[in-house]
């Protein structure tokens, strides 16, 4: 046996013992798995909400998240992640003692025969998870909050889909429009300019849904381009539900794109890397634009209707 690992079982064990005496909780994740499904089963006991001791037992004694395989300890017991034994000296940061590779096999099992509930209950999920398999689960939680679809200026906000409509028209002063139409005129005086990526972001409600129109100038491996489309604000699985087209033209020609809106799951970058929207050679774009060519003036029409509609012949 590894030296210490005797040392690590001792103290799990003889914190466990206290579990059943304890019934407050930790933070407010573990307060919600009490309402619903209780959510723990240790050493064959029947189940029970969660505790401090348990809840303690698998922080991470440095960084205080939550500890996944494989859990290391020192020789006196104490124990810290993997994230953090690669960052720490070797130096146990609580005792100072040499930390070495011991792994705390004791307290993997212990969290092996939890279940947790999803961090995002609160906004609606309210299944169970082993303690494993939780991590992965809210990775890809319908429920997860979505971050802010902004594309002009890193934004870190999240929330759901009514805080961001908000957060967008009050702090970002996007332009919010009503109904399923639109026409967008994209005005640039000097587009010879597009080193730096140009968006521009509109916000449509309809069929009780936003979506969200960019329109962005870039650099397409070396030749100057724009490109329209259109995101969802929701689920991948939601967006399939929607269609939409794009138009531009001028000088008697016009270009046409059809497709889904993209849901902002998806990054704008990851949209427009994909090149899944309306691209203009910028050529083109100044020949619909008329006049010198020596201004942009394009007007992207619009149209989003329901995918029913697209078996009627759209």
């Amino acid at each position: 046996m590894a030296p210490g690992s005797s040392t690590c079982k001792d103290v799990v064990d003889s914190r466990i013992a206290f579990v059943d005496y304890d019934t407050t909780t930790s933070n407010a994740e573990w307060r919600s798995s009490s309402s619903g499904k209780s959510a723990t089963s240790l050493r064959g006991n029947p189940r029970t909400p969660f505790k401090d001791d348990v809840h303690e037992l698998l922080e991470c004694s440095v960084c205080t998240n939550m500890m996944y395989p494989p859990i290391y300890q020192c020789p006196n017991g104490h124990t810290l992640c993997s994230n953090c034994r690669v960052r720490v000296p070797k130096l146990c940061p609580t005792c100072r003692y040499e930390l070495g590779n011991i792994r705390c096999l004791a307290l993997e099992k212990v969290a092996e025969s939890l279940e947790l509930p999803c961090r995002f209950q609160n906004l609606g999920c309210h299944d169970i998870f082993p303690y494993y398999g939780k991590l992965k689960h809210e990775k890809s939680c319908k429920y997860r909050p979505y971050s802010c679809p902004y594309a002009g200026a890193d934004c870190s906000v999240t929330g759901d889909i009514q805080f961001l409509v908000m957060h967008l028209k009050d702090d970002h002063k996007v332009d919010m429009h009503d109904g399923s139409t639109f026409n967008h005129r994209y005005v640039k005086s000097n587009p010879h300019e597009v080193e730096n990526a140009t968006w521009m972001l509109t916000i449509f409600n309809c069929f009780g849904r936003q979506f969200c129109l960019h329109f962005e100038a870039f650099q397409l491996g070396t030749a100057p381009v724009y490109m329209a489309f259109l995101r969802f604000m929701g689920d991948e699985e939601e967006s399939r539900q929607f269609c939409y087209s794009l138009e531009v033209g001028g000088n008697g020609r016009r270009l046409i794109w059809q497709g889904i809106p993209r849901s902002i799951r998806d990054s704008h970058r990851k949209v427009r890397e994909s090149q899944d929207g309306l691209i203009i050679q910028r050529n083109l774009a100044l020949f619909f634009s008329g006049g010198d060519r020596q201004e942009l003036k394009l007007k992207v029409a619009g149209r989003i209707w329901k995918n029913t509609e697209v078996d009627a012949g759209y």
